[in-house]
């Protein structure tokens, strides 16, 4: 067994993230539970403990083993992991007097091992609303932010830090440096190299197909969205097996891009993939939907139906299923938000979490090759087996579609929403005049915890030449963190671009997931993709969301939001600052459509936003 860097999984949605990160660093990670007996860690120079969405003062905490905190190797609490920390050596943990999310400067008040050759101060990812508040014996403080006075803690004497911020994501530029340094603390020495993560993957394709977890020999069918992920896993699929032992099923779900099947199987072809077909099934897939309006309902209603679709598929083309495995092109970011972890929340269901799919997960009977994997690997993966930019590199496009970008409403607020309305719009002109809020909710992620709410309209005087005002994109971002971090009821900021000059209001109306919507969202989606290719924008940002919201003039018209993010790995974003000139062109155009009555951007990062709305 080979020495490791342990990370305890306190749920967080980054745990894994963790382990990622030291991965690359050429340092072997693993999870392990915090109830872990102490004899399961001994390989391990170090132990990390991961952040979560409780609070350490909660009685219905975490299971964990105290006697962890009294082994002789370095820890390191992040989060959660240093507010628990703190709390069971004596220290105090409470509410934050503010809330943090988003990036924040760092501030150094004493030298550290964990911030050796760091220039200080440095920007940090912070999620989190509660904060120690008192040190345990031993410790003193090292680091602090605006809001957070022991933002970083340590006890040199015995080998324990504790901060306050997320060092994993790529929004903690100092992130991998600070890791290193632990590592280093830890004398932990290189042990891993990222080329061996092919090679795993391969093995345990043939390893699940060839008989190790099944008493046959499989083929294994592939959905195939024809994303990058699912496009991949289709690529090593047929690697180790061979494509006559792999189908690609590509399912036209009806909430597809404008055009988007035609052009999957065609670039599938130019690629040599002859191994796939294309199954219309919109119209089933839009009766599935019929009238739903809750984010999770639909989310699980598609996935459902896949199954549905695929057992058709099967009957129609008489394949024995007795001989047939199932495979996704799965991440773990999917698994995360879905609340795969012991201790993890679900932030929102993925179409490749429902229950007919974890019923096939259990069975043995489900092939995720990605599923230990970010959006960033997946890519170098695709990149190293031959796969071109065209297929590696398009923009993600989930197995819903465009169905979780429509949002749907009967029209009608409850009376708690009506209230939490009211109070979300005082206490936004309360912070600045210029603020409303939008009447519809939207899914965000805080202190790992999943949010359910109305999002902030930003009105300034902007013109088409100056859709900005007399602000920059810096300036927005900070006006947006500011707002989530000290409104309630709010959990992004949107800026108005646009907004119908009409004797009739804004209003919310009645508005479903059916085909006359969808289509305005594919025609206004076309829009903003020809200009991001046309501008050579496509390829500077992450992905690309198109929001249409049931909030207008009129029932029948729709507002659209639009949501530009920057990632690396998905688990954080930023919103991308577009050229104003392109945004200008993209907004002309949109508004020109008559259905259209108004124009807003998502200026919010993640957390505490996601990158969809729902």
């Amino acid at each position: 067994m080979r020495n490791s860097i342990i990370v305890l999984d306190f749920g967080s949605q980054y745990a894994h993230l963790i382990t990622k990160r030291f991965r690359m660093l050429g340092y072997w990670s693993e999870i392990a539970l915090p109830s872990a007996d102490i004899s399961e860690l001994k390989n391990a120079k170090g132990i990390v403990f991961s952040g979560g969405p409780s609070s350490v003062y909660e009685e219905a905490g975490n299971e964990f083993n105290t006697d962890i905190l009294h082994m002789p190797i370095p820890i390191l609490g992040i989060c959660y992991g240093h507010q628990l920390m703190a709390k069971e050596l004596g220290g105090k943990v409470g509410k934050a007097a503010t809330s943090e999310f988003g990036i924040t400067p760092l501030n150094a008040c004493k030298d550290s091992p964990l911030f050796k050759n760091i220039i200080m101060p440095t920007h940090v990812c912070m999620s989190h609303q509660d904060e120690v508040l008192a040190l345990a014996p031993g410790f003193e403080c090292v680091g602090f932010t605006k809001d957070c006075q022991y933002a970083a803690v340590q006890n040199i004497r015995a080998k324990r830090f504790g901060l306050q911020c997320h060092i994993e994501v790529t929004d903690t530029p100092a992130g991998n440096k600070i890791l290193e340094n632990f590592a280093e603390f830890c004398t932990m020495k290189k042990n891993w190299k990222q080329d061996d993560i092919l090679e795993t993957i391969l093995t345990e394709i043939t390893d699940c197909a060839n008989g190790t977890r099944v008493k046959e020999e499989k083929k294994v069918l592939l959905f195939l969205s024809g994303g990058v992920d699912s496009t991949v896993a289709f690529a090593l699929l047929n690697k180790a097996l061979g494509q006559d032992r792999v189908l690609g099923l590509h399912i036209d779900n009806g909430f597809m891009r404008k055009n988007e099947s035609k052009k999957i199987a065609k670039t599938y072809k130019k690629a040599g993939f002859v191994n796939f077909i294309v199954e219309d099934a919109s119209d089933s897939f839009l009766q599935s939907l019929y009238k739903l309006t809750d984010p999770q309902k639909k989310r699980m209603a598609v996935g459902e139906h896949y199954i549905t679709v695929r057992d058709s598929v099967v009957k129609k083309l008489n394949l024995d299923e007795s001989t047939w495995l199932l495979a996704q092109g799965t991440l773990y970011p999917d698994i995360i938000e879905s609340g795969g972890g012991k201790n993890a929340h679900v932030i929102k269901t993925h179409h490749n979490r429902v229950d007919g799919i974890q019923k096939l997960i259990e069975k043995g009977l489900i092939i995720e090759p990605l599923k230990d994997l970010y959006k960033d690997e997946v890519r170098t993966i695709g990149k190293k087996i031959g796969l071109c930019d065209k297929l590696v590199m398009r923009h993600p496009f989930p197995g819903p579609g465009l169905s979780i970008n429509v949002l749907c409403t009967d029209g009608k607020l409850s009376d708690k929403e009506e209230k939490e309305l009211e109070d979300a719009k005082k206490a936004l002109i309360s912070f600045d005049n210029r603020l409303d809020a939008l009447p519809v909710k939207s899914v965000g992620v805080q202190g790992d915890f999943r949010t359910y709410r109305f999002p902030a309209v930003l009105r300034i005087k902007n013109t088409t030449k100056n859709l900005l005002g007399t602000h920059t994109w810096e300036s927005l971002e900070e006006f947006s963190r500011s707002i989530t971090n000290t409104i309630k009821n709010v959990n992004r900021t949107v800026l108005c671009l646009y907004e119908r000059n009409s004797t009739k209001e804004l209003v919310l109306q009645e508005g479903y997931c059916e085909k006359g919507r969808l289509d305005q969202t594919r025609e206004c989606d076309a829009i903003v993709l020809d200009e991001l290719y046309a501008s050579g924008w496509y390829h500077k940002i992450f992905q690309h969301l198109t929001i249409n919201i049931p909030y207008a003039t009129q029932k029948n018209h729709c507002s659209i939001i639009l949501r530009p993010v920057v990632s690396e790995d998905v688990m954080t974003a930023r919103f991308a600052p577009l050229d104003t000139k392109v945004l200008a062109r993209i907004v002309k155009k949109i508004a020109k459509r008559r259905f259209v009555d108004a124009v807003y951007f998502d200026i919010t990062n993640k957390p505490p936003a996601t990158f969809g709305w729902e």
